[in-house]
């Protein structure tokens, strides 16, 4: 039976099983810490779009000082919102970058049955037809959308429903206002902040809490149109601020690429470490080894056999060591998910980490080529070994 120069470098290996271990291990780190960082650099982006396009637009148009005064209203229980007139949405529908427009009127009211000492309850006052074409990813448990933007009904996002024990058909009350709505649809988890949201007919809302104005406006812009153009027409309406999605992706990734420039480096210098490993555990088994690579020189094997067969073994390590760490990665993907939400200033909904078999062979073969070339010098060493003084032990 003829051994082939895998087998011969298996067991060269494992006569040194304690350095061979420490090596695997150190490519194994290594190989874990670059898979979970491509992982994280793909599914957090991944997962902010997703954000984002659960939004259903990419522009808001809002009333000056009106995100402060909210922040104000929700900690400290005020009514300060800042409202604009609702002919605010036809000077925007006519511009020619958009595409559809959807007003809302965003309300709080307390609530004394939230927690011991009571809490905010959010309503968001949507227009029947332009809200549900903004979002036609959303899917109902149960029911539907109410039927018109003066109906006295309400649609409750999946956790609202389940903190209020509510069903389709049952009422639920606006707090303070003391006025009964009837719940004709709740909505399927999302993973967005829509989950905890009740929506009532715009009319509706603006009829219980007497006000005959909005608080936003979605903008839904043209595919392929110019979004920083339309903002600057927008920043001429008078009194409103404007947000824009994509720069707020924007801003939240450039805060995470400076963490992810400190991780690469990690990564970058584990690698390093491991491929130092490799160079010493190779070519510490070639010096060892020095009088057997001579035996084989007399016996006809050329310089170009014993590189290749110290090669091998470099392979071997690099290719177990990768194929460990991207297991690693995998088992433990849940746990650098937590650990990244953690530390981060923004953390999407869903999975932040996202490893799949791409990722994992493409790091492998990032890895195993690292490898081979760290084992370039023991392998170029062995194959200058010089027969007779070798065995002569000089």
């Amino acid at each position: 039976m003829m051994i082939t120069p895998f087998q011969i470098a298996y067991k060269n290996l494992l006569r040194k099983k304690v350095r061979s271990v420490l090596t695997l291990i150190g490519i194994m780190l290594s190989t874990w810490v670059l898979v979970s960082l491509f992982g994280f650099n793909r599914g957090y982006e991944t997962a902010l779009n997703r954000d984002i396009e659960n939004m259903g637009y990419q522009l808001m148009v809002m009333a000056k000082g009106c995100p402060y005064e909210a922040a104000t209203m929700m900690l400290q229980g005020g009514k300060g919102l800042r409202y604009m007139d609702q002919s605010m949405v036809d000077q925007i529908t006519k511009e020619p970058e958009v595409d559809k427009v959807t007003p809302i009127l965003m309300q709080a009211f307390f609530d004394p049955n939230k927690g011991e000492s009571g809490g905010i309850a959010g309503f968001y006052g949507v227009d029947a037809h332009s809200y549900p074409a903004m979002k036609p990813f959303f899917r109902f448990k149960k029911g539907g959308w109410f039927k018109d933007n003066a109906a006295d009904e309400v649609v409750m996002g999946y956790e609202a429903a389940e903190l209020e024990q509510r069903e389709v058909g049952d009422e639920t009350i606006v707090p303070e206002k003391n006025v009964k709505l009837k719940v004709v649809g709740i909505l399927e988890r999302t993973g967005s902040q829509d989950d905890g949201t009740t929506f009532v007919p715009l009319k509706t809302l603006q009829k219980i809490s007497q006000v005959d104005q909005i608080t936003t406006i979605g903008i839904k812009v043209k595919k392929d149109a110019d979004i920083t153009g339309l903002e600057n027409k927008l920043y001429q309406l008078k009194d409103v601020q404007v947000v824009s999605f994509s720069q707020v992706k924007q801003t939240i990734m450039k805060l995470i690429s400076t963490a992810r420039v400190m991780v690469f480096s990690i990564a970058v210098v584990a690698l390093l470490i491991a491929m130092v490993g490799v160079i010493n555990t190779v070519l510490m088994s070639v010096l060892e080894r020095r009088q057997e690579i001579g035996i084989l020189k007399t016996m006809g094997a050329m310089p170009g056999d014993v590189f290749r067969l110290v090669w091998t073994e470099t392979l071997i390590l690099c290719s177990l060591g990768g194929v460990a760490g991207i297991l690693l990665a995998v088992l433990f993907s849940r746990f650098t998910d937590l650990l990244a939400r953690s530390i981060l200033p923004y953390a999407p909904k869903g999975g932040l980490v996202a490893i799949d078999l791409k990722l994992s062979l493409l790091t492998l073969v990032i890895i195993v080529v690292v490898g081979l070339l760290s084992g370039l010098y023991p392998a170029w060493k062995a194959g200058r070994i010089r027969p007779l003084e070798s065995i002569r032990g000089e």
